[in-house]
Parts: structure tokens; C-alpha cells; sequence
């Protein structure tokens, strides 16, 4: 048996990992590091083994030595990670920096071992020996660089506990990214380094031992900073660049005959000059950081809280001594507190599209004027979410596109931020925020932050403003149904003087005519001093008195008794006692007897009735008219300004007639058949039980139904 220096090495290196696994069997606490340790000695004892048999003449397969390899690279990786505080396989899976730093080198690592062992089992060649060892440089490379940045971001204290374990993982990792590249350069791997491999890897043990002595029960662990996946990010990209512009040089150097050394300079010399161009692009590095903040660590913000928080502060406030508060103040309020801003001022789009000043707090004696629609803070909204910082804008203004701000908000004091308030790309309002009392560094989220408290700010002044406008409509909307019932009634008395003006010609020499044109004349009077009465107070309630039902019947066909067919009343009681408006009853009967009188022929017939319950009164008003569909009731008849009179309807009597009832407790129904008739039903409150139904004596029976002498004459 030889025993060459690579049997010595690679023994000695065995022994050591041997005693240093039974180590850190005994000191095993059952901590992460512990574990990851443990794993890599026993890996690295398993595969130096293997080294020696190998070493000492015995035929071993490539796929058992060389898996065994990746095995213990992937071991070191995990003592890497448990000092980084993340595990190989979490318990949930969560994109983070525990993925980012585990996913790519195990799975490359296990892609490895099962390509060898289906090459092995299938006697097939998937991956040459040159990708073999470019893999094995990249990983290397990956894990110094690793351990570098480890080193960069870990305290004092944490370096003394970690230094004798970073030297020797970084020994058996350098060592490695040296015999490989060595190989890859030229094409074979050197002897002298193979032989000394288990050696090096003996020089290692000592260090992890003395970690493991060191540790005093204390664990090793180091955070993971933003600057740190940064760096390492940037660094294993520019490696990868690196090594497809090394492919791409010799592949150029390879076919470009004789042109190709030329060439791969030229190549090579504007692949640096991109690689500068890109690594010094602070955008491109700007981007890279949002990119890796968002993605891989947790959030500055408890964006659930700040949403709870911004809401509370935006909605009406509860305090009797911040009612007064505008809904423009908490809004510039809330936005402020988010950056602590001493200051705020906010603009509103007005109906020309030009944002006016609503309100300010911080900024004393500044005069804030009016922001055109057309000016290019406005368009620059229109055209971008982005806020504006003033620092930066004063700094470099090209990175605003060089628009020109007004000049109250540069010449305020101490201003900062300009926010838009946008929802669905429509600009609202625009914020201006003071600088806080202490300087603050604002970065991605702090600005997303902003845009998302904005948002919400600009929903809630869009709803204060369409709530404004529909009050406002409704004001108006109310103005014009209350002319419309005026015009509607006055109408009616119209429809009263004129006929009894076409009338007088006839019978002005009639006593009794005379009379009934002043009682007419009397009733129209009392109606327009009614009218006028709601003119000039619309809020004012009637005045429901105690009134007997019979009175008002009586009263609306005596005033009917000219009309063609004369309504015909019947009464099943002299006394109904009821609560209401009497005026306004009135009108309600007028207008349905009025419309039950036009639905008739001259020789038809117009009949009224009453009947009642224990709680109610019912006034049946029938006629033998054209009559109605159904379709037409139940869609029609009583929507506002819907009629079958053409242009001589209002189309709100009966809309009018249903709400009063309604309003003093009662109802209206309506039974119709074309070309048969139609029968109104009212139904309202009584004040004490009826008197039993009783036929009424003709001299008991009101005068007003009565048709006068001067009628039949005419």
C-alpha cells in the first residue's frame, strides 16, 4: 500500500472531522447552529473518507464521491444560514430573506445530485465535466461571498464569537473556488491542489473546535440588513454576468478566426464598460432596494393599524370642541402626522377645474393662492402618482420633468412635500406638507404610505362633495315640486273664476248667482292666502284640527253642483270625526272628485259615499267613466308628473292626494275597468267610534248637493 501525501492528507483531515463531530456531539445543545454543525462535520467526515479510500488505489464511482462533495457544500451552506437565523426548510412558507438566501443554492445543489445519479442509473450524459465545474466555481464564489457580507454586517461582539468559524468556512470554500477555476482555466484539474484538499480541510477542524470551546453556551447569530441582500445580490449577479461574458469571450475567440483575439477585446471591453455603467446606475440601485425591501423583509409599517388609525382620524369627529373642524383639516391633519409635518395646506378643484385654497394649519400670515387647470403642477398630477419632494425638486428639478411650481408654495416656510389626492386618475386636491421638527429620511414605503392615506383622504372629500351637490339638488328638486303643487292648486282656482267669469255674462241679473260668485270668489281667496302661506314658510306643518268629515264632503260637491255630471253625495253618518287639515283635505277630495267629473261623459254619473270601521273613515268617490288600465295604475298614477292630459295636466294631483293621507295616518286605493268606471277608495283615521249607519231624512240631506234654479235655466 503507498501511502502518498494525499492518503496522509485526506486521512488526517478524517480524523480530525472525527474528533470534531464527537465534539459537537457532546456540546450539543439543540440550537441551529448546533445542528448545522453537527451536519457539516458529519458530511465532511463521510466525504473525506471517502477521499481516503479513493486515495489508497480502490476503484469508487464519480457519482458517489462527487455527490457526496456537493452534500458537504450544501452542509457548510446550512452553518452559513443558521448564523443568518434562517432555516433550510421553514416551518411556513413565506416569501422573505430566509427564501432568498436558501432556495437558489439548495436547489441548485439538489439539481446537481439528481442529474449525477439518473446519468449513473441511466448510463446517459446530461451535463458535461466543463458545466460541472463552472457549477462548482459558482457555488464557491456564492458561499465566500455569503460569508463576506456575514462578516461586513455583524457587530464587534458577534464577530469575536463567529471569527474562528468564518476563517474556516471561508478555508474550505476558497480553497475549492481555487482548484475549480484553476481546472476550468486550464482544463484539467491540478494534481497538487487535489492531493492537499483533505489537508486544507484538517487545517479547518481546529477552528471549528475552537468556536465550539469559545461558544460558552452563548448561540451565534448575526441579522440580516437590506444593505447586506443588496450587496450579496449585486455581487452574485455581476459573478453570473461575469461568466457569460467569459463564455461569450470564448466562443468569440473560438469562431471568429482571425479576427476573433480582436474581437473578445473589443467584447470584453464594452461588457465592463455596461456592467460600470449598470452597477453605478443610482436609479437601477434605487430600484433594486424597493425591489428587495418589498420582497424580502418585513415591512416598516403595520399597514392594518395605519389604515385603522388614518381612517378614525379622517371620519367626522366626536368631540363637541372638533365638530368645528373641517373635513379639509383632518385630511391635511392625518397626511401630516404620517411624516410628522409641522405644517400642512390643502388645495380642492372647484367646478373650472382650478384648485382653491380650503384650509391650512403651521404656515402663519402666508397668502396661498388660486392653482390654475392649466398649470404644470396640475398636468403633472394629471399625468403622475409620484410625490413631489421640494428638497429634491430644488436639487434637481429635470427629475420633475423641470415643471414650474407657484410661487406662494416655494416661498412658504419650510416646505417639503407636495401629495396629490387621486382616486380612479382623477386628481381632487393637492396636499402641502412642512418639513417635521426633526429631519427625516423618507423612503419607499413611507412614500407608498402617503399615496395610500391619500386616497383614502381624496374618497372621503369626494363623497362630502357629491353629498353637497345631492343636498343641493335635492333643495332645488323640493323647490320645484312645491311650485309645481302651488301652480298645480292655483291651477284649480283658476279652472273655478273662469268658469264662473264665462257664466256671469248669462246670469249677472241671478241673485242667487250673484251669491254663489261671492262664496266662490270667498273660497278661491281662502285658498290663495293658503298658498301664500306656504310660499313664504314651506317647513310649516298644517295645523290638524278636529273637523267633521260630512262638513268637507258637502262643502266639495256644493262647490261641484254647476259640473256636468254634479257629483251625488251619501252619507252613512251626520257626524264623522276625523284630525286633519281641512284645507288640504278639501283639496285632496276636489282633486279626485274634480278628475272623476272629467273621466265622465255629460249624461254620466259622479257618486261619493262614506262608510267606517272602528278606527277608520271611508270615502268612496265612483264614477262610470273611461277608466283606467291596470298597467297604468300600478306604474303611473301616482308617480309625480305623469298624466294622461297632454299638456293640460300637471300630473301631481294624484301624487299630492296619496302623500297627504299618508301623512295624517290614512290611505288611497284604486279599482278601475277601462270603459266601465273607477272607483277611488280613501280610508283615514277616525277620532272616537262612529255613530251607527243610518239613512239620512231629505231635510237633513246638506243644500249644498241641491242644484240651484239659475243651473236649470242655464
Amino acid at each position: 500500500m503507498d501511502l502518498s501525501f494525499s492518503v496522509i492528507g485526506n486521512a488526517t483531515g478524517a480524523i480530525t472531522f472525527a474528533l470534531l463531530m464527537i465534539y459537537a456531539v457532546r456540546s450539543y445543545q439543540r440550537r441551529a447552529t448546533d445542528k448545522a454543525i453537527l451536519f457539516a462535520t458529519s458530511t465532511t467526515l463521510c466525504w473525506l473518507l471517502i477521499l481516503t479510500i479513493q486515495a489508497l488505489g480502490f476503484e469508487l464511482p464519480f457519482t458517489l464521491r462527487y455527490n457526496l462533495e456537493l452534500l458537504r457544500t450544501a452542509a457548510w451552506f446550512t452553518v452559513l444560514y443558521a448564523i443568518l437565523g434562517v432555516t433550510v426548510f421553514p416551518s411556513k412558507f413565506k416569501i422573505g430573506p430566509q427564501f432568498f438566501f436558501t432556495t437558489g443554492v439548495i436547489t441548485l445543489i439538489s439539481g446537481l445530485i439528481a442529474v449525477l445519479i439518473i446519468q449513473e442509473l441511466f448510463t446517459i450524459s446530461l451535463v458535461s465535466g466543463k458545466t460541472l465545474l463552472v457549477l462548482n466555481v459558482l457555488v464557491s464564489l456564492v458561499g465566500i461571498l455569503l460569508l463576506e457580507q456575514i462578516w461586513r454586517n455583524s457587530s464587534l461582539f458577534t464577530r469575536a464569537g463567529i471569527k474562528y468559524l468564518s476563517i474556516a468556512v471561508a478555508t474550505i470554500l476558497a480553497y475549492d473556488f481555487v482548484m475549480y477555476s484553476d481546472a476550468l482555466l486550464f482544463n484539467r484539474l491540478s494534481g497538487a491542489l487535489w492531493d492537499s484538499r483533505g489537508a486544507v480541510n484538517a487545517l479547518a477542524a481546529p477552528l471549528i473546535a475552537a468556536t465550539l470551546v469559545n461558544r460558552k453556551g452563548k448561540a451565534l447569530g448575526i441579522h440580516i440588513s437590506r444593505q447586506m441582500v443588496f450587496h450579496t445580490t449585486t455581487l452574485v449577479i455581476a459573478g453570473i454576468y461575469l461568466l457569460f461574458v467569459s463564455a461569450g469571450g470564448y466562443y468569440i475567440n473560438v469562431f471568429g478566426g482571425s479576427w476573433g483575439a480582436a474581437l473578445r477585446v473589443l467584447f470584453l471591453f464594452i461588457a465592463g464598460i455596461f456592467l460600470i455603467l449598470v452597477i453605478s446606475s443610482p436609479n437601477l440601485r434605487a430600484r433594486t432596494m424597493v425591489f428587495i425591501s418589498k420582497n424580502f423583509f418585513d415591512y416598516k409599517y403595520d399597514y392594518r393599524d395605519e389604515w385603522i388609525k388614518s381612517t378614525s382620524s379622517l371620519q367626522t369627529p366626536a368631540s363637541e370642541s372638533s365638530k368645528k373642524e373641517s373635513l379639509y383639516r383632518r385630511s391635511t391633519n392625518t397626511l401630516a402626522e404620517l411624516v410628522q409635518a409641522q405644517a400642512g395646506v390643502i388645495w380642492s378643484q372647484d367646478e373650472d377645474g382650478n384648485l382653491t385654497f380650503k384650509d391650512q394649519f403651521g404656515f402663519d400670515q402666508h397668502n396661498f393662492g388660486l392653482i390654475n387647470n392649466d398649470s404644470d403642477l396640475i398636468q403633472y398630477f394629471n399625468d403622475n402618482d409620484w410625490i413631489i419632494n421640494l428638497n429634491e425638486y430644488l436639487t434637481d428639478p429635470d427629475k420633475y420633468g423641470l415643471i414650474e411650481l407657484p410661487e406662494f408654495v416655494l416661498t412658504c416656510e419650510n416646505p417639503w412635500l407636495l401629495v396629490p389626492l387621486k382616486v380612479n386618475d382623477k386628481l381632487s386636491a393637492i396636499v402641502l406638507l412642512g418639513k417635521p421638527y426633526v429631519p427625516m429620511d423618507l423612503n419607499w414605503e413611507n412614500y407608498d404610505l402617503l399615496k395610500i392615506v391619500a386616497q383614502q383622504a381624496c374618497s372621503y372629500i369626494d363623497q362630502h362633495s357629491s353629498e353637497e351637490q345631492l343636498a343641493q339638488s335635492q333643495q332645488f328638486e323640493a323647490v320645484n315640486q312645491t311650485s309645481a303643487f302651488l301652480i298645480h292648486d292655483i291651477k284649480t282656482i283658476i279652472a273655478q273664476l273662469s268658469m264662473m267669469v264665462k257664466n256671469a255674462p248669462k246670469h249677472k241679473s241671478n241673485p242667487a248667482f250673484v251669491d254663489d260668485m261671492i262664496e266662490t270668489t270667498r273660497h278661491s281667496v281662502e285658498k290663495m292666502e293658503h298658498l301664500l302661506g306656504q310660499i313664504r314658510n314651506p317647513n310649516q306643518h298644517e295645523k290638524l284640527s278636529d273637523i267633521n268629515l260630512c262638513d268637507i264632503l258637502s262643502k266639495v260637491c256644493y262647490e261641484k253642483r254647476n259640473a256636468l255630471p254634479a257629483p251625488t253625495l251619501k252619507l252613512h253618518s251626520e257626524n264623522i270625526p276625523i284630525q286633519a287639515d281641512a284645507q288640504q283635505l278639501a283639496s285632496v277630495i276636489e282633486h279626485i272628485t274634480q278628475n272623476a267629473i272629467e273621466a265622465c261623459s255629460k249624461d254620466g254619473h259622479v257618486d261619493i259615499s262614506t262608510k267606517a270601521s272602528p278606527d277608520y273613515a271611508f270615502i268612496f268617490i265612483q264614477d262610470n267613466g273611461s277608466g283606467m288600465e291596470e298597467e297604468f295604475i300600478t306604474n303611473e298614477l301616482f308617480k309625480p308628473f305623469s298624466t294622461t292630459k297632454g299638456l293640460t295636466g300637471m300630473g301631481i294631483g294624484a301624487y299630492q292626494s296619496r302623500e297627504y293621507l299618508r301623512k295624517i295616518g290614512g290611505s288611497i286605493s284604486v279599482t278601475s275597468e277601462p270603459d266601465i268606471g273607477t272607483c277611488f277608495t280613501l280610508s283615514i283615521p277616525l277620532l272616537e267610534e262612529p255613530q251607527p249607519e243610518q239613512e239620512l231624512q231629505p231635510e237633513h240631506k246638506p243644500q249644498a248637493i241641491q242644484k240651484p234654479q239659475q243651473d236649470k235655466e242655464a
